[in-house]
């Protein structure tokens, strides 16, 4: 197994419908991973992300800033160093405050048994 570099700050980013600018740092085309995507996503003060992988696994890291996530209708203050795993039926809502947001966003595929 061969070892892949990649330089995150080369990829480009894209806007995300209302919810920042994101950019694949792990998938297949970068890397020959088939069962797992990984991203960075960067939020403005305001903007929100509502993480959508029906069916899979995720797990969501603040790399950079402030914020709040909502889960069950309850806000929770974060900050650099939180994170959040949300299991194949779980949601969240994640807002930037006072500045802006970096978060590393990997889904992985629910295995059947």
């Amino acid at each position: 197994m061969s070892l892949t570099f990649i330089d995150t700050n080369k990829l480009p980013r894209k806007p995300s419908n209302g919810q920042g600018e994101i950019t694949e740092v792990l998938n297949e085309a970068l890397c020959k991973a088939r069962n797992v995507q990984g991203s960075l996503r960067w939020l403005k003060p305001a903007e929100t992300f509502r993480p959508s992988a029906p069916g899979k696994h995720q797990l969501i890291y603040l790399m950079e800033g402030k914020g709040s996530i909502s889960l069950n209708a309850k806000d929770y203050p974060v900050e650099k160093g939180a994170g959040v795993y949300l299991g194949p039926a779980e949601n969240a809502t994640i807002t930037a405050a006072g500045g802006s947001l970096k978060l590393f966003h990997l889904v992985v595929p629910q295995i059947p048994k």
